[in-house]
């Protein structure tokens, strides 16, 4: 199949099921129990079902990664220096999952660092997470389930066949109902900032196994036209433009957001949320966060982007701390901060999910 078609297939496929403002129709994978999403009822489900929509392209239809191949920095020709990157990085190794990549496929199966892990995107929420591959208390990998709830991904465990709401982090349907998901911490940013840290970083290639045109986004106007939908959120909230890129703390089912204009020139911030003290830094393409416990609390810290050597920040007792929050030198080498739950977001993910969420100002 050549790569314009898919192209064009896609856009075709998501316009013909839903217009400006429209909701998506249940026209290609059914919801389990032979339940078509009508009506309020939530049986089987933490969601309502009403709520739940078929992407259009089926279970698996958008096909998840599971033999993913890297390449090195100087290999890199389809990326430029602002697309955005979701970065790992444990025990000095490094790796970048590219969203034009992700946008195709959503789901990467990887091993890392002798850990299975599973990288999710959603591109109609604008948002990612890493989390170990198990389910069941066995390994697993996870796939496209084509359902969405709010226009955010549901995935599904191939041990159990179980459903998993992204943004929620919660199975919300099949055996493993209400289980939560083991999370590893990704970072977004751009591709000149993740090199620029991680020089010697691998990259997800765009051999894939399956016939994408990775310089095009398949989404249209999607990401820049805030008053543009594919699959009508639940709730709008006009406190921020829809499609505004955020920081989201999110605690239970509260969420706290952070603009990247709060972040101009490198800042680091110490804020209260839900009775937990955190740390958020950050630039205009970077944002993370952590949270502070004990005589962490009592450091000052300041914002210290030295590429070099890997800082991201670093305090008042002369400690330089990588991104993942990582002591690097310093009275406190080998100490972690520990990250925040969170994840960068379009704003309008954040309304619906975690209704009325504060903004920092």
């Amino acid at each position: 199949m050549k790569t314009n078609f898919i192209y064009v297939f896609l856009v075709l496929l998501f316009t013909s099921c839903s217009s400006e403002g429209s909701e998506g129709t249940n026209s290609g994978s059914q919801l389990p129990g032979g339940n078509n999403g009508s009506g309020g009822n939530t049986s089987g489900w933490l969601i309502p079902i009403s709520e739940v929509k078929d992407g259009g392209p089926g279970k698996d239809g958008i096909p998840s990664i599971d033999s993913p191949k890297f390449i090195n920095p100087n290999e890199v020709t389809f990326l430029d220096d602002n697309d955005l990157v979701i970065g790992i990085e444990k025990n000095g190794i490094a790796r970048a999952y590219p969203h034009v990549v992700l946008d195709w496929h959503e789901v990467v199966n990887d091993e890392f660092e002798g850990e299975s892990i599973t990288i999710n995107y959603c591109p109609l929420t604008g948002t990612a997470f890493g989390w170990k591959s198990q389910s069941n208390g066995g390994k697993s990998t996870f796939g496209v389930s084509g359902l969405l709830y709010n226009a955010n991904l549901i995935l599904y465990d191939r041990n159990t066949d179980s459903n998993w709401s992204q943004l929620r982090l919660e199975c919300v349907n099949g055996s493993l109902i209400g289980d939560t998901p083991d999370l590893v911490h990704v970072i977004e940013t751009t591709w000149n900032t993740w090199k620029t840290l991680y020089p010697n970083t691998k990259v997800l290639s765009t051999e894939t196994g399956f016939s994408r045109n990775y310089d095009q986004y398949p989404y249209g106007p999607y990401k820049t036209a805030h008053s543009y939908f594919l699959f009508q959120p639940s709730i709008i909230n006009n406190a921020l433009q829809n499609k505004v890129r955020v920081h989201a703390i999110i605690d239970k089912d509260k969420s706290k957001v952070f603009q990247f204009t709060n972040f101009t020139g490198g800042k680091t911030i110490k804020d209260e949320f839900n009775g937990i003290n955190y740390l958020i830094v950050g630039n205009e393409n970077l944002i993370f966060s952590y949270k502070l416990t004990g005589g962490q609390e009592n450091l000052d810290f300041e914002y210290d982007f030295n590429s070099s050597q890997g800082v991201f920040f670093k305090d008042n007792e002369g400690n330089k701390w990588s991104v993942f929050g990582e002591a690097l030198e310093g009275p406190r080498a080998g100490e972690t901060l520990s990250p925040s739950r969170s994840v960068i977001s379009y704003w309008f993910a954040i309304a619906v999910f975690y209704p009325n969420p504060e903004i920092y100002s």
